[in-house]
């Protein structure tokens, strides 16, 4: 053979051995070793002897009140409920009782390089859509294209902006190449939808509607009404109706979502027999309307069910793009307005906590004073950050004694005075004579009750709260625009912050309109943080940088803190059945849905 002949053969091994991905695996996860060996048979929180058959009703699970579309991947309408847990699957599922993760489902093992920039995933030659075709690698590119295109929700280019590109090897296997080592991007890759490319028969992702998804997963769309209700049939041939993550779970043979258009008629309507489950988020409702006749005899059973799950952040969200907002002095004073102790005792029953981290009830919550491992992150960003950041966190203000909402209110007036805010001519105004006021916007929902306490407490400091109801459908536009001034919002609960974080707090998110960053955050030392958070090696590193990320959230005042519950509240009817062990880390309706039977 020529020399240059072999040169060119030595190198062509060379490249391969420098791109081929260490042993596969049939999982991955961030921390631990899995908890499940590659030859389980059913996660432990599944009951592989569940019965398969009949119907659960439901409501609608959230603030949508409505429904005009079957895609839930753009900005444009408002899809469906129930599309993405039960028509959509990925090539691998997370585990409910570990932090982060992943079990092949799609993909039968995979391979991360040695290298960290690229993960191989090999398909289960069995996995097939509902329309019958095989899933194959180039299923798997289309649908990362197009999920991380200018079509789709910018969340998933916020998540995919270090994923270079994607390989189809053959039509098993695929390949995602990645900027830099990331120990979450297998995870993030790994777990995004995927969907046939015939789905929309040729059309842009944003101009597919009521098309019905040609998916891979355990559901299928079987009846609707535009708005009223939607019923999914469990699919006789569904694939994975073996496989060990599927074992014991998707046991309804209908699933049917009913619309109601406010919180009081969806509890009636659940008290009258029409549905069978619910999740209560009303401390109030709670209390006093979940008793009665069909609750003493045991027809409707109601029960608190506790949880690990990190709270994630629910509070006033002040909009940083209006100038209002913009002194942090400002904000903190708006934040001792709250007073959580008196909502606690008359209308809350005494069933929250006040939230002081955006990861309280978990380890990555911060305490106390920081740690040497995280001042080593903070002090090359002290210039940047706010002193309190350096000290022994500080709890949120309180009216529980030797503490006074006259207290409170006292330095809140201090602080709007250093911010060239002074009370004059019946107002609070700045320099320019113009009052001190703004716009809560909310969609008519449970929030509602706590803002007259909210208001009164702030036109004691001069300040007026306008409080605007609109319905879900402009409030949902407005908030993709960023044209409010406040809100409440919850931030989704995470076991393993990562990617987006990126979305939610990243300063080049901050002008994408419909981004998840509605605060409209910039602050490079956040950025900085959220790298470090990207960065961790395992998860000792991982807590450390969520930690120090924490202070510094907390410290810059962006969020008026809420409350929390450590306790899913859930109540239904009497006729189904239920594994008897708990995940660690799960959301009441998704767990119920996935692992209940009729008896």
């Amino acid at each position: 053979m020529p020399y240059h002949e072999q040169m060119k053969l030595i190198l062509s091994i060379l490249c391969y051995l420098l791109m081929s991905p260490a042993m596969a695996a049939h999982a991955i996860a961030l921390g631990a070793a899995p908890k499940y060996p590659a030859n389980f048979t059913s996660f432990a929180y599944a009951n592989p002897q569940a019965k398969k058959g009949g119907e659960i009703v439901l409501p609608n699970p959230d603030r949508r009140t409505s429904f005009d579309s079957f895609n839930p991947f753009i900005i444009k309408g408002t899809s469906a409920v129930g599309l993405g847990s039960l028509m959509f699957e990925s090539l691998g599922t997370m585990s409910m009782d570990e932090t982060a993760t992943m079990y092949g489902l799609l993909a039968k093992d995979i391979a991360i390089a040695a290298d960290g920039l690229s993960v191989t995933f090999s398909l289960n030659p069995a996995a097939r859509f509902n329309n019958g075709d095989p899933v194959t690698a180039s299923d798997v590119k289309h649908s990362f294209t197009l999920l991380n295109s200018k079509l789709a929700s910018p969340q998933y280019a916020s998540q995919l902006i270090d994923v270079l590109g994607v390989d189809v090897i053959d039509p098993q296997t695929v390949r995602f190449r990645f900027r830099t080592p990331n120990r979450e991007l297998p995870q993030i890759v790994g777990t995004l939808p995927i969907f046939s490319k015939k789905w929309g028969g040729g059309l842009a992702l944003d101009k597919i509607a009521l098309q019905k998804p040609i998916t891979s997963g355990p559901y299928q769309i079987s009846d609707y009404k535009l708005g009223k209700h939607i019923t999914y049939q469990r699919r006789d041939d569904y694939w994975a109706k073996n496989h060990p993550t599927r074992i014991g779970l998707y046991n309804f043979d209908r699933i049917t979502y009913r619309y109601y258009q406010d919180d009081t008629a969806k509890l009636e309507a659940f008290k009258a027999g029409d549905f069978d489950f619910i999740t209560e988020y009303s401390a109030r409702n709670w209390a006093r309307q979940y008793q009665g006749p069909k609750f003493r005899s045991g027809e409707i059973i109601k029960r608190e069910l506790r949880h690990h799950n990190s709270s994630g952040m629910q509070g006033f969200v002040m909009n940083l793009r209006r100038p209002l907002f913009a002194d942090i002095r400002v904000r903190q004073a708006l934040g001792l307005a709250l007073d959580f102790e008196w909502m606690n005792r008359q209308l809350f029953y005494g069933q929250y906590q006040r939230l002081n981290s955006f990861y309280a009830n978990s380890e990555l919550a911060a305490q106390g004073a920081p740690s040497d491992a995280e001042l080593a992150l903070l002090n090359p960003l002290k210039k940047q950050l706010p002193t309190a950041v350096f000290g022994e966190l500080a709890k949120q203000p309180s009216t529980n004694p030797p503490h006074s909402l006259r207290d409170n209110l006292r330095q809140a007036r201090e602080l709007l005075k250093q911010a060239g805010w002074e009370y004059r001519d019946g107002a609070l105004r700045n320099q320019k004579g113009e009052p001190f006021e703004f716009e809560m916007l909310d969609d008519g929902g449970a929030m509602g009750r706590i803002f007259p306490s909210k208001t009164r407490n702030l036109a004691k400091l001069g300040i007026t709260m306008h409080v605007r109801n609109i319905d879900f459908a402009l409030y949902q536009r407005r908030l993709e625009a960023f044209d409010f001034d406040v809100i409440v919002l919850r931030f989704p609960d995470v076991q393993s912050p990562g990617q987006e974080l990126l979305d939610y707090y990243g300063s080049k998110a901050a002008d994408v309109k419909g981004s998840s960053n509605v605060i409209g955050l910039k602050a490079p030392a956040i950025d900085a943080l959220i790298e470090h958070v990207l960065k961790a090696k395992n998860r000792q590193e991982q807590i450390t940088a969520v930690h120090a990320l924490d202070r510094a959230l907390l410290a810059g005042h962006y969020i008026i803190p809420h409350w929390y519950s450590a306790n899913h509240r859930i109540a239904w009817r009497d006729r189904f059945g239920m594994p008897t062990t708990l995940p660690l880390y799960y959301q009441a309706g998704d767990w119920m849905l996935a692992t209940w039977w009729v008896r």
